[in-house]
Formats: C-alpha cells, sequence, structure tokens
C-alpha cells in the first residue's frame, strides 16, 4: 500500500460538525467505503502490522463492523461481531463500560474460545471506553487480544492512555 493510497483514502473520509449533537464533529467513513482503492488501502494498513498473528478478527459494532468484515476476508480469518446489548440471540458474554453520559453494554457469543487469538478493529478511537470493554469481552470468553487496530484516532480525547497499544491507521 502506499502512502498516496492512504492520503487519498484519509481524504475521503468527511468531518460533519454537531452531529449527533452539538459540539461533536462527527467523522463520516462512508465515502471511504465507497471507493474500492480506499477501502483496500485502509484494511492493508490495519491489519499489516498484525499478519500472521491471529486467527479471528473483532468488529465492535457498528462501523467497525465493516472495517472487520473486509480485514477478516483479507486475510482469510473468521470474523466476530461484538454487539450493543439485546442484539445477540444467545449472547456467552458482556461488559458494561461507562460513556460520558451514562452506561452501554457490549455483547458477544462463544465464538471466541480459549486460547484463540483475536485482532480487534473499530473505526474510531475516542476516550476508549468501547475498546476497553471490548478487550475485557474478549478476556471473559478466553480469547487472547493480540492487536488493537483503528482506522482513526482521534488523538485529543486521550483513548490510548485508556487502550494501551493502538494501531491507528489515520490520526486526528
Amino acid at each position: 500500500m502506499s502512502s498516496e493510497a492512504l492520503t487519498r483514502a484519509e481524504s475521503l473520509i468527511r468531518s460533519i460538525p454537531d452531529y449527533p449533537e452539538p459540539g461533536v464533529l462527527f467523522r463520516d467513513i462512508t465515502p471511504l467505503l465507497a471507493d474500492a482503492a480506499a477501502l483496500r488501502a485502509v484494511i492493508d494498513a490495519l491489519i499489516a502490522p498484525f499478519a500472521g498473528q491471529f486467527d479471528v478478527v473483532a468488529g465492535v459494532e457498528a462501523r467497525g463492523f465493516l472495517l472487520a468484515g473486509a480485514a477478516a476476508m483479507e486475510a482469510g480469518a473468521g470474523l466476530v461481531p461484538i454487539r450493543k446489548a439485546g442484539k445477540l440471540p444467545r449472547p456467552a458474554a458482556s461488559v458494561d463500560y461507562a460513556l460520558e453520559y451514562g452506561t452501554a453494554t457490549i455483547e458477544a457469543h462463544d465464538d471466541i474460545t480459549p486460547g484463540m487469538r483475536v485482532l480487534l478493529i473499530d473505526d474510531v478511537l475516542a476516550t476508549g471506553g468501547t475498546l476497553v470493554a471490548a478487550h475485557s469481552l474478549v478476556a471473559e470468553l478466553g480469547g487472547t487480544v493480540v492487536g488493537t487496530a483503528v482506522l482513526m484516532e482521534l488523538a485529543a480525547l486521550g483513548g490510548r492512555a485508556a487502550v494501551g497499544d493502538v494501531h491507528a491507521v489515520f490520526t486526528a
């Protein structure tokens, strides 16, 4: 993957002010997802540091699913969705975590088995709460997180301090 391809991919991410609420600058990745060359460039960049180190990709709802699915296909690995509470028919594990304005819960089936090596993928690292919870969820199921990758890190929000080592394709 070339730096030119990644520069172009990054240029496709739109910043939408005051969405979903005033004061929030939303990062819209749908133009990037719609561009095959840009999508391939970011998927390659997401998984490159972890090549050969994982058995399954776990994608965090909702936009993380899109990236994780493509990453799993590219790597020849399985895919496990990490969902918001109440979306799975038979959740095997759940973890509650704090948000700025309350709490949330994520869940997963028991498709992550003891000893399984997991690459966690999400779209944006902000404060880190969701990814910290995803790490706990994988551990509760007996898996080992071998890496965490995000499309974009919002560095000013400090999520890296909460999550630990994170591979970010882009930083804003």
